[in-house]
Parts: C-alpha cells; sequence; structure tokens
C-alpha cells in the first residue's frame, strides 16, 4: 500500500472534479484510479505507463494511469514515486486531450 502526497495543481484539479455536480462521473472515475494506485500502482485496470515528456522536480519518472476509458477527454492522473519508499506523488488531474 502505497502513502499518496498531492501537489498543490492535483489537489485543486481534483477538488475542482469533487466540487462540480456536472463532473461527478469523472470524479468517482479519478477516485477509484487512485484508491487503485495506492493498493498497486501496476494494476492492469489503470493501464499505467510511462509519460516521457515529463519529469518528477528532481528528475523521476513521470506515468500516466487512466481514470477513463473509451471517452471523449478521459482523465488522466499523472504521478511519480516519491523521494521515499511507499510514497506516491500525484501532479495532475488532467483530461486527455
Amino acid at each position: 500500500m502505497f502513502e499518496i502526497y498531492w501537489t498543490a495543481e492535483a489537489r485543486a484539479n481534483y477538488d475542482s472534479l469533487k466540487g462540480n455536480a456536472a463532473h461527478l462521473k469523472q470524479y468517482k472515475a479519478v477516485r477509484k484510479s487512485i484508491n487503485l494506485l495506492a493498493q498497486d500502482p501496476r494494476h492492469p485496470g489503470l493501464q499505467t505507463h510511462e509519460y516521457d515528456t515529463l519529469k518528477g522536480p528532481a528528475g523521476e519518472k513521470v506515468f500516466e494511469a487512466y481514470a477513463e476509458q473509451n471517452t471523449p477527454a478521459a482523465y488522466r492522473v499523472f504521478w511519480y514515486y516519491g523521494t521515499s519508499r511507499g510514497i506516491l506523488t500525484i501532479i495532475a488531474i488532467t483530461p486527455h486531450p
């Protein structure tokens, strides 16, 4: 089980979804994906893969996890392994362009 840390941007993205009734479905999908990330970042449903164009603040590999699939503008969760063992840092929650 991983402990989840949030950047201010990721927390703002999450809170924005949470507080908007029009995005309830997306919020639930993102919440589920974050729970799965905390349990197993390699869970097959997340389709986690490295995202080459982003790096963490200390050059960490950044990964993309799917919160939704087969949906226009499906939400994705971007994260990296934290500075110590057992920590994941979520850096952004965004709709797929």
